[in-house]
């Protein structure tokens, strides 16, 4: 079932986002089935991108002793950025380790989730963490027993904002960004004065 699911995800995916057909990068782990990173390019100067492959499998509590190979969460990370190509370069490994995190570290992908690299996320960039959220793309219904998977943003943050997620909540930051009319999909833009 594991391969249908991915290729269900990409069907879902190229028929959500509007553009020509994306193009792909394959990351690799030792120990972990490779992943894919789509890039769609549309012409109103944004980028997407989003991974494919995290959800093979359901994200399970790292806690139990054993792993249900059909019930859990499932999801895949989707990144949108304004510039085009060649804004980030390196973003599609950052993506592909955070979609690896479920399976290498038994994280739970879900919204509000703040995950901290602590490294930059691409090449000359200040963010060193994502915020998981809403993406726009409605969720993918698999057939029974499978959990839908849903597809996450990814909001990149600097170091200050992770903080403020820490102390303050996603709900706060994302409200400093709205009030301070912050475009989070800028690539080079500043942290929200908080």
């Amino acid at each position: 079932m594991s391969d249908s699911v991915v290729s269900s995800v990409r069907a879902h995916l190229v028929s959500s986002i509007e553009g020509p057909d994306p193009t792909a990068a394959s990351v690799t782990f030792l120990g972990v089935e490779p992943l894919d990173v789509l890039r769609f390019e549309s012409p109103d100067g944004l980028v997407r991108y989003a991974t494919l492959g995290c959800s093979r499998h359901p994200m399970g509590d790292p806690n139990e002793l054993v792993a249900d190979p059909t019930r859990g969460p499932r999801a895949e990370l989707v990144l949108t950025l304004r510039g085009g190509t060649g804004v980030a370069s390196g973003v599609a490994r950052t993506l592909a380790v955070l979609a690896a995190a479920p399976s290498v570290e038994g994280v739970v992908l879900l919204e509000d989730a703040l995950l901290d690299l602590g490294e930059p996320l691409w090449k000359d960039t200040a963010f060193t963490a994502v915020l998981l959220g809403e993406s726009g793309i409605a969720d993918l219904t698999l057939p029974e027993p499978f959990d839908p998977v849903r597809f996450l943003g990814v909001v990149p943050l600097t170091g200050t904002e992770a903080a403020w997620v820490r102390l303050r909540g996603a709900a706060a930051l994302r409200d400093a960004w709205t009030e301070a009319g912050i475009d989070i999909r800028d690539p080079h833009r500043s942290a929200a004065s908080l």
